[in-house]
């Protein structure tokens, strides 16, 4: 019967008609009654039941997941390198200097400067900061401080993207326990992603660890798609119900990084840069983010 596809070629989507003998649209060089025939099929199934499913650009094949891989290397080396060197008394600024060197040194681009007009080559969240805090040398990281370093890379058009938590000398009980559960809550999302299960299965695990722990997850941003372009679908929310959401077909790759506050959910834009995220009520926020691959064994950590 064949089916209708998009491709990803030569940096864009273009529409094809593919028979059962024709080669999969994967790019496996199998025929496509015997690789994704009845992937199709099930999608089918599922969207006749009313099931939000991902297309066929979202899936990634192994060919461009084993390019992705080669990016997070990069992003994970680089926070790596992070881990030796940050510390109290660094300003913010040194930050987005050693991102921008250790990625070019190894042959990467860092993936948020310039997107979207965005200034820096990392985010650097402090505190009561939500995300997308901009790095400059008049912020000094002092002890008591918590701070995400959200770092993402490019390598050849292929993305990676994961941040961690620093805590910088003497942290409160307070704020070290939300640090620790919100990397918790990261890990019950990840847990959460079965074959053929939801997305919404996944929001539902992180937001109930959060709220079990008195604490409350930001609403209005999340995770997303990425693999092949730095933000993609679908959009990933942590206030979802399971069973809901997108479908988790093999080859869906996303972030899971909700960002958790110690008291209200609510946030606002800081109006002097159009960019940084800030809790309303002042207290402090957490984010950790991983980058997986929903497999036929249910989840791989792809960047972390």
């Amino acid at each position: 019967m064949g089916c209708r596809t998009k491709t990803y070629l030569q940096g864009k989507y273009i529409e094809m008609k593919i028979g059962r003998n024709d080669p999969c649209w994967c790019g496996s060089q199998i025929k496509y009654k015997k690789c994704h025939e009845a992937f199709d099929e099930k999608l089918g199934i599922l969207k006749g039941q009313g099931r939000q499913v991902p297309g066929h650009n979202m899936i990634k094949t192994p060919p461009q997941i084993e390019k992705i891989k080669e990016s997070a290397k990069i992003n994970m080396a680089v926070l790596d390198k992070l881990e030796e060197m940050v510390c109290e008394g660094m300003p913010t600024s040194d930050i987005d200097r050693i991102v921008y060197e250790e990625t070019t040194r190894m042959g990467g681009i860092p993936a948020p400067l310039n997107y979207e007009g965005y200034p820096k080559s990392v985010c650097t969240s402090i505190n009561e900061q939500v995300c997308h805090g901009i790095p400059s040398e008049n912020v000094i990281l002092k002890s008591g401080d918590i701070v995400n370093i959200d770092c993402s890379t490019n390598l050849n058009g292929y993305f990676s993207d994961s941040s961690r938590m620093f805590m910088i000398g003497e942290v409160s009980e307070e704020k070290r326990r939300l640090v620790e559960v919100t990397r918790e809550c990261v890990r019950k999302g990840y847990e959460a992603i079965k074959l053929w299960g939801f997305l919404g299965d996944v929001g539902a695990a992180v937001h109930d660890h959060a709220f079990a722990n008195g604490y409350t997850v930001v609403k209005e941003i999340g995770g997303h798609g990425v693999g092949l372009e730095f933000h993609e679908e679908p959009w990933v929310g942590y206030n979802t119900k399971p069973g809901t959401k997108m479908v988790l077909a093999p080859g869906l790759m996303f972030t899971i990084e909700p960002m958790v506050n110690m008291g209200d959910s609510k946030i606002y834009i800081d109006e002097e840069n159009d960019w940084t995220a800030i809790t309303e009520d002042g207290l402090p926020s957490a984010q950790w983010e991983i980058q997986v691959l929903v497999t036929e064994n249910g989840a791989e950590m792809i960047c972390w």
